[in-house]
């Protein structure tokens, strides 16, 4: 009891030493606006046809505040059961409502922890699940983890981003609602363009084996910005320009619907190198999908 007065003491008269709450937080825009599952959004992709978004979610880890000094200091993320667990986190955009029938009603747009008191000017972290977490068993996992629409199999793991779109048709409904009330099989991916970030090239005997070694294409995106202030500003999240010169409304046949990371995949070679990846033959670019307002 005594050990524990003096600590409160110290702390007391040392507040550097004690920790200190943060929260990062994100917002989701499309094309500048904000975000809705109940809105159709125009001007997009390299036709600009109407779109309704299926999903909106993407995992980030590794989140840490940088002194003036350069000194990245880790976030601490709480615990919470829900959205974060060990240092990565879960943001979802989406609430199951309108066009995002598929997804969940909770959402979730902060990563909060602590980090030891003092001056921070930076932001870092990383869009992507590590690779020590990436490839386990999400039925046995904690949440965020378990969330089985977030993976893809043992092999390739997570999808880091997960964004769908489909187009609209005349009376105002998306393809892949259209195709689900028809009873087309294929549903979302027959009607719909989807963005999925993920490892790809991944060494493993079946789609059930984990890789034993990292893969060849890791695809996590590291994100920094060397002036950030939690108290005041806000990360800002819009898939717009990453897709812009994508045609939202076709797909290249025998290939995944739009972008999931497999190499070879034309419809990745405009988008890729948006996120600050390289892919194929093409170098990569500065990544356009965040910024801080």
């Amino acid at each position: 009891m005594k050990r524990f007065a003096m600590t409160a003491a110290l702390l007391a008269a040392h507040p550097a030493w004690a920790d200190q709450p943060v929260e990062i937080r994100f917002a989701a825009d499309l094309g500048g606006q904000p975000f809705s599952c109940a809105q159709t959004y125009g001007g997009l992709g390299a036709t600009g046809a109407p779109v309704q978004v299926l999903d909106y979610r993407m995992f980030v880890s590794e989140p840490a505040l940088t002194k003036a000094d350069g000194t990245s200091v880790p976030i601490a993320l709480d615990q919470d059961g829900a959205w974060q667990v060990e240092n990565i986190g879960l943001l979802d955009f989406e609430n199951a409502t309108g066009s995002c029938t598929n997804g969940t009603a909770a959402t979730n747009m902060t990563l909060r922890g602590t980090v030891p008191a003092g001056d921070y000017t930076g932001l870092s972290f990383t869009i992507g699940v590590p690779f020590d977490w990436n490839h386990g068993d999400p039925t046995v996992v904690p949440s965020p983890l378990n969330l089985t629409a977030m993976f893809w199999n043992w092999r390739g793991g997570y999808k880091f981003i997960k964004f769908e779109t489909s187009p609209v048709t005349g009376d105002g409904m998306n393809l892949a609602a259209a195709a689900h009330s028809e009873g087309d099989g294929a549903g979302d991916a027959a009607s719909g363009w989807f963005l999925h970030l993920g490892s790809t090239l991944c060494e493993a005997a079946s789609r059930t084996d984990a890789p034993a070694a990292p893969c060849a294409n890791p695809n996590v995106m590291q994100v920094t910005f060397d002036k950030f202030d939690p108290a005041s500003q806000v990360v800002i999240i819009d898939p717009a320009p990453v897709i812009a010169a994508a045609d939202l409304t076709v797909n290249t046949p025998d290939t995944s619907p739009g972008c999931m990371s497999f190499p070879n995949d034309p419809d990745c070679n405009s988008v890729l190198p948006r996120l600050g990846l390289a892919f194929n033959d093409f170098e990569a670019g500065t990544q356009q999908l965040l910024s801080v307002r």
